[in-house]
């Protein structure tokens, strides 16, 4: 784990040195080392399922959880627990002893496959398989890149299941990849198809966790979410895990015990079944690194489901809290497999002999703007960008941090033209979701979808104002991307936006250092992937008047197309549409000329705006 180019835990501290910076993600060299075992037992585990079902054979849900899991611990800030990264180590090799004897051609698999040892042999081992253990710079940086991506479409996954929503095709894809990074007959350019396959089935990964929470819990709807404090004692639920809340709700009624969501549980409060707990009364705090202040004045326990755990100040640490993929040497776990109801008893009594929590703001904020909730206000959102009144839509999702660079977040926010609306998913719009950018029309210009987990709702809607307005190219949408980049499930939602076909991403406040050279050169001339400079330069450069953004729509008077996009008539024509130049174009819109002349209005708007952004 010594030097290396860049922290793989973190992915923002350039030449740290095994992970010492207990101020930026608190992993020492020992338990960085026992997550690069953990993940090196689990691709050798997932060789061997890989080979199982080559030969046909089944694969339990119980190993699918296992592997995922598995990569869900090793997360950034998720688990520090050493002796319970270990614990899973030798569970893995435990597992991987049993279904290797399944297997008939034994000899093709990976060494990773073979090994076994005890713990007296772990840290010697992780020593060889960590970041640097392979010496080709592109090959590794491909490597690391699909694990990252593997590592995010894991906390779909797991988030999925233990809401008891399973999809066999994205657990055999995630052990198939895991298991191609060790094969060294693989290319760079193999390596680079395999990382856009991971963006395939990150778009799965992300369908399969929306169904799952939308049928558990309803779909996202617009809501005000208190930020003050009420005078009971509190419980606080940090993390993302819905179903650990659910749980926590249902244990704390009638207990005097109130429950407030910090950090990326705050969009838990959009979900119409949550809203019937009167105990669930808001959301205390802002993004996950600020949790050692706002924690301290919490005063009640908090439960930590997830990732996101800064390591504890000794005045809360007896207060902290962990369950699911998280944990903390010291701190209380709860433990509850898939499908149980785990015992909250024990952090409801401890909440009931502490003081209400210290008010730190007051006020409200809004979001719940899902795909399902967005696309109940399509006409209105149309109508906005048809008018002019929206002029672009900036996806500023992502993950927040403490490095003073992220303020650019905020003051690029700030500067927007008054024209665009934010689109936004993760704890990054704790940058900007408590200004006063004020709305459009009442459609509020920041439009919160939820969770990094919900980055899929931003996707959906791209997608269907593509199909509404016309256009055979998603990257013809009023849309730029400027996202804030962190951790490994921003690697899965950028992957996946690269499958769907998005181009010229912005990521800052760097691009991703464990890159290489060569394949940052790949993703910049295949995908237009940038960086960020200043707001000043940035702004002029999103927002620089143009018409390449322009559309025409089905409501649009035929008159008025042809006078401001004169260079459509050919394409009319084209399509059958010869009567150009007749009074019933002065009223006619051109879905009602399609009408008329019996053609297929979305083929029309197809050719015209081919045309309009050619």
């Amino acid at each position: 784990m010594e030097n290396k180019m860049f922290c793989y835990q973190c992915q923002e501290t350039a030449g740290c040195t095994g992970c010492t910076q207990m101020g930026v993600c608190g992993k020492k060299p020992d338990i960085a080392g026992m997550q690069d075992l953990l993940i090196y037992v689990t691709k050798g585990l997932s060789a061997v399922t890989t080979a199982l079902r080559a030969q046909g054979g089944e694969v339990s849900s119980t190993i699918n959880h296992l592997i995922t899991l598995n990569l869900f611990i090793t997360i950034t800030n998720a688990n520090f627990d050493k002796e319970a990264i270990t614990a899973r180590i030798r569970g893995t090799l435990d597992a991987k002893r049993e279904l290797l004897a399944q297997v008939r051609n034994r000899e093709t698999l990976p060494e990773a496959s073979h090994w076994y040892g005890d713990a007296s042999t772990f840290e010697a081992k992780a020593a060889k398989v960590g970041v640097l253990s392979t010496e080709n710079e592109d090959i590794r940086s491909l490597r690391e890149l699909i694990t990252y991506g593997l590592k995010g479409l894991s906390a779909y996954s797991k988030h999925a299941n233990v809401l008891l929503q399973e999809d066999g095709e994205v657990d055999a894809f995630l052990q198939r990849a895991l298991s191609a990074t060790l094969d060294d007959n693989l290319s760079a350019d193999d390596l680079v198809a395999l990382t856009l396959e991971t963006g395939k089935y990150g778009v799965f990964g992300m369908a399969l966790l929306d169904k799952a929470n939308t049928q558990a819990y309803g779909n996202p709807e617009i809501t005000k979410v208190s930020i003050g404090v009420g005078s009971r004692p509190g419980i606080l639920v940090s993390g993302h895990d819905l179903r650990d809340l659910e749980m926590l709700l249902k244990q704390t009624q009638e207990t005097g015990v109130d429950v407030y969501t910090h950090s990326e549980m705050l969009p838990a409060h959009y979900y119409p079944a949550f809203k019937k707990y009167s105990n669930f009364v808001g959301n205390y705090g802002n993004a996950w690194w600020k949790q050692k202040e706002e924690f301290e004045t919490f005063n009640g326990p908090i439960l930590m489901t997830t990732n996101c755990i800064v390591p504890p100040k000794d005045s809360y640490k007896d207060r902290l809290y962990t369950t699911g993929a998280a944990g903390f040497l010291g701190c209380k776990h709860i433990s509850g497999a898939i499908g149980e109801e785990k015992d909250f008893s024990e952090i409801i009594e401890h909440a009931k002999h502490c003081v209400a929590p210290t008010e730190i703001e007051t006020g409200e904020i809004i979001g719940g703007f899902a795909h399902n909730q967005v696309l109940a206000l399509a006409d209105q959102v149309v109508a906005a960008v048809k008018s002019g009144a929206i002029k672009k839509f900036v996806v500023m999702a992502g993950c927040d941090g403490r490095a003073k660079s992220r303020n650019y977040y905020t003051d690029f926010a700030q500067a927007l033209p008054k024209d665009a609306v934010i689109l936004t998913a993760g704890c990054a719009k704790y940058k900007y979701n408590k200004l006063e950018l004020g709305d459009i029309g009442g459609i509020p210009r920041v439009l919160d979808a939820g969770q990094c987990n919900d980055s899929y709702s931003l996707a959906v809607i791209a997608l269907k104002l593509k199909e509404v307005f016309g256009l055979e190219d998603i990257n013809d949408l009023p849309i730029v991307y400027n996202i804030a980049w962190y951790e490994q499930k921003a690697v899965i939602v950028l992957l996946a936006l690269l499958y769907l076909g998005v181009k010229n991403i912005h990521l800052g406040p760097t691009l991703p250092a464990f890159l290489s050279q060569n394949v940052a050169k790949v993703l910049v001339e295949n995908f237009g992937i940038a960086g960020i400079g200043n707001v000043e330069d940035d702004i002029k450069l999103f927002f620089d008047e143009d018409t390449t953004n322009d559309f025409v729509t089905g409501d649009m008077i035929m008159s008025d197309i042809l006078r401001k996009y004169p260079e459509t008539a050919p394409a009319l024509m084209e399509c059958g549409m010869h009567c150009l130049g007749c009074p019933s174009s002065q009223m006619e819109t051109l879905a009602d000329a399609c009408m008329v002349h019996g053609l297929n209005v979305n083929d029309v708007l197809k050719a015209v705006n081919s045309k309009v952004n050619g």
